[in-house]
C-alpha cells in the first residue's frame, strides 16, 4: 500500500509546489515511485508534478466533483509507492457553500481519502505563534489528522530554536526547517506560476530543490508518518467526448486543459489530434470537433493575428463542424483582444466577443453553468462545472449566451459564454459535469 500524504500550509505563497516537487523528485531519487495530485482546480502545477516525477498528475475538486470521480482519479496511485496531494491555498480554504462532496478545501481531500496532512509553515516575523497557528489548524476539524510541519524561510538558528520548540511544546513534530535559499524559488507569472514546458531547466530547478530539502529534511520521518491507503473500488469517469476525432489546439498559447478531461475523452474512445496555432497549423480536416483551450493568447496575440492559416482554418472548419473555446480559447474565437500595451489584434471572428488586457481586471472563481444549447460533448440543460481565471477585461459579448453561469454562491455573473452557429465559448474551464 502506498504511503500517503497531503502537502497544505495556513496559506497561498507558502511553499506547497517547491516542497512537494523537492519531496517526489528526492524520494525518486531513492528508488521510489512517486505519484501527484493537486487538490483544487489549479490546472498548472500538475504539468510540474509529472516532470518531478515521470508520472502524469491530475487534479481532485471536492467542490466540482464527487466521490467516485475523486476515488476513481486517485486509484492511479495504487501501484506507486508513494502519493502526495498538493494542497491549493490554506489547509482549510474553500468556498462558502458546498459543492458536490465538498466546499473544494484541501481539508476535504484530507479527510475523505484518510491522508495525514504534512504542513508547510513560514515562520517570518514570528516566533512561538507559528505553534499556536499549526495548532489551530491540527484541532480545527476532527477528521482531519496533522503528520508535522516542515518549517521554511527560517532566518537564523536562534529563529528556528524558539518555532522548534513551541511547536515541541504543542505536541507537534518538526520534520526539518528550510533556511532562506532564493534560488529554488520557482518562476512566477500574472496567473501564477510559469508553465512547466516554459522552463528549459525545469529538471536542474527541481534536482537543486529536492538536494536543499533533503539535506534540511528528515525523509524518513516524513514517510513514517504517513498514512497507509488502500485505493477502494470505484468507477471510470463518466464523461462524454465531445467529439470521436477532436483536434485540440496545444501550444504556449493554448495549454489550460484539465489532464483528467483528455484522459476521460481518450478512455471512452475518442482520438485528439494536437495543433498549433503558434505554428500557424489549422485544426486536422479529418476531425469532427475542434477544442481551443485556455492558455496565454494575449502573450501571443500578435503572432496568432498574423497567423492566416491558422484563423482562416478554424472559420472554414467551423462552417460544418463545431468550435468551442474555454478562457483564452474564447476569447481568441473572438472579433479582437487588445493587449495589455492598448493595441487591439484582430482574432477569428466566429464570436462577436472583444476582450482587453490593457486595463486588468480578475476573474476569479468555481462556476456552475446550465447549458441554454448544447455546446460539443453537452446537451441543453446540462450543468457543467468549471474553475474561471483571467485578468481580461469584457468590452463586448454580443452573441446568443451560451448558458446562466452562476458561481459559488450562487450568484448569477455575466460571463454566459456565447455561441453564433457552430461556434461555442466560456470563460470557464471544465472539470465535471453533474450527473
Amino acid at each position: 500500500m502506498p504511503a500517503s500524504l497531503v502537502i497544505s500550509a495556513p496559506a497561498s505563497g507558502v511553499g506547497k509546489t517547491t516542497l512537494t516537487l523537492a519531496l517526489a523528485r528526492a524520494w525518486r531519487h531513492r528508488g521510489l515511485s512517486v505519484q501527484c495530485f493537486k487538490s483544487g482546480p489549479d490546472y498548472i502545477d500538475p504539468a510540474f508534478h509529472a516532470a518531478a516525477t515521470g508520472r502524469a498528475s491530475v487534479n481532485v475538486d471536492s467542490w466540482a466533483m464527487d466521490h467516485n470521480t475523486i476515488g476513481h482519479l486517485v486509484s492511479r496511485g495504487a501501484d506507486a509507492d508513494v502519493v502526495l496531494a498538493e494542497g491549493s491555498m490554506g489547509l482549510f480554504d474553500g468556498v462558502a457553500a458546498r459543492g458536490v462532496s465538498g466546499t473544494g478545501a484541501t481539508a476535504d481531500i484530507a479527510e475523505m481519502l484518510g491522508w495525514p496532512v504534512v504542513l508547510v509553515i513560514d515562520p517570518s516575523g514570528q516566533a512561538q505563534t507559528a505553534a499556536a497557528i499549526a495548532a489551530g489548524l491540527r484541532d480545527y476539524r476532527a477528521g482531519v489528522r496533522l503528520g508535522g510541519v516542515v518549517l521554511n524561510r527560517i532566518a537564523s538558528a536562534r529563529h528556528e530554536d524558539l518555532v522548534r520548540r513551541a511547536l515541541n511544546e504543542a505536541g507537534i513534530k518538526v520534520f526539518g526547517a528550510l533556511p532562506r535559499h532564493a534560488e529554488i524559488s520557482l518562476p512566477k507569472r500574472h496567473l501564477g506560476l510559469v508553465q512547466a514546458e516554459e522552463q528549459a531547466e525545469i529538471g536542474k530547478l527541481i534536482d537543486e530543490a529536492a538536494r536543499f530539502v533533503a539535506e534540511h529534511v528528515d525523509l524518513d520521518a516524513v514517510l513514517h508518518s504517513a498514512g497507509k491507503w488502500s485505493p477502494q473500488a470505484a468507477n471510470g469517469l463518466n464523461v462524454t467526448p465531445p467529439g470521436q476525432r477532436i483536434a485540440l489546439a496545444r501550444d504556449a498559447a493554448f495549454s489550460f486543459v484539465y489532464p483528467h478531461m483528455l484522459e476521460a475523452w481518450r478512455a471512452a474512445g475518442a482520438e485528439i489530434v494536437p495543433f498549433s496555432p503558434l505554428a500557424d497549423e489549422a485544426p486536422d480536416a479529418s476531425a469532427d470537433v475542434c477544442w481551443l483551450p485556455g492558455g496565454y493568447p494575449e502573450l501571443h496575440a500578435g503572432k496568432i493575428a498574423a497567423n492566416a492559416r491558422f484563423r482562416s482554418g478554424v472559420r472554414a472548419f467551423a462552417e460544418t463542424r463545431p468550435v468551442h473555446g474555454e478562457c483564452g480559447g474564447y476569447m481568441v474565437l473572438g472579433a479582437g483582444l487588445t493587449d495589455a500595451e492598448g493595441v487591439r489584434h484582430e482574432m477569428t471572428g466566429l464570436l462577436g466577443l472583444e476582450t482587453s488586457f490593457a486595463k486588468r481586471r480578475m476573474h476569479l472563481g468555481y462556476r456552475l453553468a446550465e447549458l441554454a444549447a448544447a455546446m460539443p460533448g453537452h446537451q441543453r440543460g446540462a450543468r457543467l462545472r468549471g474553475h474561471e481565471f483571467h485578468y481580461s477585461t469584457i468590452l463586448a459579448q454580443p452573441d446568443t449566451p451560451l448558458a446562466v453561469v452562476h458561481d459559488a454562491t450562487g450568484a448569477v455573473i455575466a460571463e454566459t459564454g456565447s455561441r453564433r452557429g457552430h461556434a461555442t465559448g466560456t470563460f470557464f474551464h471544465l472539470i465535471a459535469e453533474d450527473r
